[in-house]
Formats: C-alpha cells, structure tokens, sequence
C-alpha cells in the first residue's frame, strides 16, 4: 500500500475540486439566463399580439368576435404559433447536429413518453394560460404564475412522497404572500381591467407548470437537453393547434372561425416579426433552463429561472411599455416588491441560501 498517494493525488483533487466548482457557478449562470431570456419571451410574445391583425382583434370593434373568442381562442392561438415556431426552430437545431434520429427514437421510449404528456400539461394548458392571463391584465400577473415552484413542491410532496421540509414552507409562505400583495392591487379602483380574471387563469399556468415540473423531472434527466427540448416545444406546439383549438371553437360555437383565424394569424407578416423572436426565446428560456438544471441541480436551477417574476414585468415595461407605448404595462409599486419578494421565495423553496457559500468554502 502506498501511503504517499493522498499527498500525490492532492493537486488532482484540487483541481478537481476547482472544475466542479466553475462548473456549479456556470450552471447557476446558466439558469440565471433562462429567467432572464423567459422575460424577454414574454414581451416580444405581448408585442406579437398587438401588431397585425392581432390589432384588428384586440381593436375597439375586435372585428366581431366574442367575448369567449377573444379570451380563450386567441390566448390558445398565440401560445400555438409561438410554441410552433419554437417546435420548428428546435428540429432545424436538431436536424443541424444530426441529432432527428436521436428525436425520433427518443419519443418512442418512456422517458420520452413523460416528456410528452409533460409538454401537454405545460404547453396546451399551462403556457394558453399564461398567454390568456397576460392579456387579460397585464404583467402584473407574471409572478403568479411564478408560483409554479411553490406548486411543485407542494404537488411533488403530494404525488411523490417528496421532501417539504419546514426551509420549504416557509419558502411556499413567502410565494403566497407574494401573490396577496399582487392581488391586493385588484382592490382599488385604479386596477387594470380583467386583473381578478388574470389572477385567476394565471394561478391555472402555475398549476399547470407546476405539475409539469414534476412529471418532467423523470424524463429530462436521461433525455440529452436539446432532444428534450425538441419533444417539449413540438408536443406543445402541435397540442396547441390540434387539441386546445379546435376544443375552444367547439365550445365557442363556431369551429371554422377558430380555423380561419389560425390561418390569419400565421400569415400577418407585421405580427410574425415578433412572434419569431418570441418563439426562438422561448426555445433558448428552456434550453438554458435545462442544462442548468443539469449543472447545478434541479432545485436551484428551478429557482434561477423563476427569477421571469421580476424579468417578465420589467422587459414588459421596457419594451411594451417605454419604447412601443402600450398602456397597461406600468406597474405598482407593491407589485414590484411581490415581484422581488417572490424571486427570493422561489429560492428559499429550493434550496438553503448558506449551501452557495458552503459549496463555494469546500471547493475554494
């Protein structure tokens, strides 16, 4: 036995050490992004529907459409041509790397399968919601949907067995709170129009992505990030204009109108601009979401991409609000602190704060 060999392999563990720790900080970065890139996803998927015949719709006449068609349909219908671009753009990437074997093989196993009805739970339902939400009142309805960590923890302990110990409750305890200041400012007489309607559609996305994460976390840990991807954002995509759809003109009472506007609103050119930035955002938002969840785990990377509940409203703001002049896109100051508050609750329901400076200690 040679008792020289901790002395030798030191140097080794040292920079062993030091390569796990750069890789940590890249995947916090990472995840980091993703919050910051679902923000601007956000605001240019907002912009989209305001421009072409989006504009028409959402108009003072809105171009005869009903009350039902203008919420629910053209919320479905601009989360399908975001999510189908997305899709496309996804299998151009994969298809590009020599990856479209790996996709189609992928789909067919159960990991593949998880991610499917994933996407289903996210995408049709959780990601028409958030669209619907916004439109209805504003971003101010974005960290509500932020409270989707706050629901998987909750849905994982529930459905899983999974650990909610008491860091976690009160990391929950901070969300909720965070979402009664923001529908506090539904009890003035200045509030946005449509808000308690958003609060409610938008508390369905974090439900909906919620149950997403949990379902999901099966699949995306032995599904390479950007085959993972492609299931997603197609899945979600084709579930858009093949079920959510064609379901609300039924319900609508007029089938070929929901149809027709599709066809319409795929061929706006001034509204397409928009929506194909939207959907590579939304593509890059996941991708980074993804591998930092690889890199740094899933609990903190769920709580660096929840960091969209101060990015969604301030990119909003910017872009919607400041450069393009749309109203409604201000927001209180009690929603900016709800907004903060929630991104430091998300964090407390993933993980331990002190753990960033003990990883950071063990591996200097």
């Amino acid at each position: 036995m040679n008792k020289a060999t901790p002395a030798a392999n030191a140097p080794a563990i040292a920079a062993k050490n030091k390569l796990s720790s750069q890789f940590f900080k890249k995947g916090v970065t990472i995840g980091l992004l993703s919050g910051l890139v679902y923000g601007l996803y956000t605001a240019f998927l907002t912009l989209g529907m305001a421009k072409g015949v989006w504009a028409d719709w959402y108009g003072p006449n809105t171009a005869g459409l009903s009350a039902f068609f203008i919420t629910f349909v053209l919320g479905a219908l601009g989360s399908a041509v975001n999510d189908s671009i997305s899709g496309v753009f996804a299998l151009i990437n994969v298809g590009i790397k020599g990856k479209m074997g790996d996709f189609f093989r992928t789909i067919k196993t159960v990991p593949g399968v998880m991610m499917i009805l994933a996407a289903l739970i996210g995408g049709p339902i959780a990601s028409a919601a958030y669209i619907i939400a916004i439109q209805q009142a504003g971003s101010i309805v974005i960290p509500i949907a932020a409270l989707n960590t706050a629901v998987g923890a909750v849905l994982g302990k529930v459905l899983f067995k999974q650990e909610l110990n008491k860091r976690m409750v009160a990391g929950v305890a901070i969300c909720v709170s965070a979402g009664a200041l923001i529908g506090s400012t539904g009890l003035g007489g200045d509030a946005p129009e449509g808000l308690v309607t958003g609060i409610g559609i938008a508390l369905i996305a974090a439900l909906g992505w919620g149950l997403e994460g949990c379902v999901a976390g099966f699949g995306t840990s032995m599904i390479d990030s950007e085959i993972g991807i492609t299931i997603r954002q197609t899945t979600s995509g084709l579930g858009n204009l093949l079920i959510l759809l064609p379901v609300f003109g039924i319900i609508g009472g007029n089938p070929k109108l929901s149809m027709s506007l599709t066809l319409q609103a795929f061929t706006s050119g001034p509204a397409m601009i928009w929506f194909l930035v939207s959907g590579i955002c939304a593509y890059y938002t996941f991708m980074f979401w993804y591998k930092g969840n690889g890199m740094c785990g899933a609990a903190l990377g769920m709580a660096c991409n929840g960091t969209y509940s101060f990015w969604g409203p301030f990119f909003s703001w910017i872009l919607l609000g400041v450069i393009f002049g749309m109203e409604g896109m201000e927001l209180p100051p009690v929603a900016w602190v709800a907004a903060v508050l929630m991104a430091i609750g998300i964090s407390v329901i993933a993980m331990n704060p002190m753990d960033l400076f003990k990883k950071e200690g063990g591996q200097a």
